[in-house]
């Protein structure tokens, strides 16, 4: 049976489903290959930065995880998402702010180590020629000639100043459902939305038959096509990025402008140098010959000053 469900690349609908807790750890989990034992969502942490340029939509979690050997630790996870290009610059500031909140500190730390931190990049546009929907950035430590460093790692000090991310492009999820993580990112799977209304993407529910929890992330989102204050939400989005693309289009056109100018500019400029530096050459030739400024100017028809200009002299 077709589902419809409300499109979570948008800021309202995504921050209505990461506001259940039970959704949230279902995500992070498949994101970090780990169980999400507990999740609270940092305080005062979402937010549309930068309203006037982009849209970087950031929640802020503390997870305690458990790894595939039992044991369990805190982290930290920083969550952003942008469905339209933007430099990378946006995110490092927002990341710099993370690093200097003194929030992240260890409290049960007597150096001041900082709680490990991941990073999550849901971008609804593609990085350059990378493929994979889903790419893990993680870091590793080496001595001189490049061996890998096993013991002491992770040291606590190596992990409060680096940290590991994990970009998801949306753009290559085409409903291929081969892993875990597919499976939950299949509801971002934007060829799935309605040809007539981009708000709704459609879903055969019977995939996700059996499965508690996408069978109750599916549900959510459901509940969100129908709430008309959530389409009334998404009708503001389409508004703005519909005027953010329009500005855009024109500053674009008119850089293009400027630079189809400074092009046709240079190009007289070199013509001009070109003709200059003939002129000089007959000038020259012919005051070697005897010819005064004033005649040489009565016979190239080129004024006194400029041929003195020209001339250097």
């Amino acid at each position: 049976m077709i589902v419809h469900i409300a499109n979570p690349i948008y800021d309202s609908v995504f921050k209505y489903l990461m506001e259940d807790e039970r959704i949230a750890k279902t995500i992070l989990s498949a994101l970090l290959k780990k169980d999400v034992v507990s999740i609270a969502a940092r305080p005062h942490e979402y937010a549309n930065e930068n309203r006037d340029k982009i849209s970087m939509f950031s929640i802020d979690f503390a997870a305690t995880v458990r790894e595939a050997d039992g044991k369990e630790h805190f982290i930290l996870v920083e969550l952003q998402k942008t469905w339209l290009e933007t430099e990378t610059l946006r995110f490092r500031q927002y990341l710099g702010a993370q690093y200097s909140d003194k929030r992240n500190i260890d409290r049960n730390s007597h150096e001041g180590y900082a709680i490990p931190m991941v990073t999550i990049y849901l971008l609804g546009h593609r990085v350059g020629d990378i493929e994979e929907p889903v790419v893990y950035v993680n870091h590793d430590s080496y001595d001189y000639d490049g061996n890998m460093i096993t013991k002491g790692i992770p040291d606590p000090f190596i992990e409060s100043l680096v940290h590991n991310s994990i970009i998801v492009q949306i753009p290559p999820l085409h409903g291929q459902i081969n892993n875990r993580l597919e499976r939950v990112l299949s509801v971002f799977d934007q060829t799935k939305a309605n040809a007539d209304d981009p708000h709704i993407l459609s879903l055969d529910e019977n995939t996700y038959a059996g499965d508690d929890n996408m069978e109750y992330i599916v549900h959510r989102l459901t509940e969100a096509a129908a709430d008309s204050d959530m389409r009334q939400n998404m009708n503001v989005e389409d508004e703005y990025y519909s005027a953010i693309e329009n500005r855009d289009t024109a500053i674009m056109n008119r850089d293009k402008k400027i630079k189809e100018q400074e092009k046709e500019i240079l190009e007289k400029d070199k013509k001009l140098s070109e003709k200059d530096s003939q002129i000089r050459s007959l000038a020259l030739a012919l005051k070697d010959k005897g010819m005064s400024l004033q005649q040489i100017a009565s016979l190239t028809g080129i004024d006194s000053e400029r041929l003195k200009a020209i001339l250097g002299s």
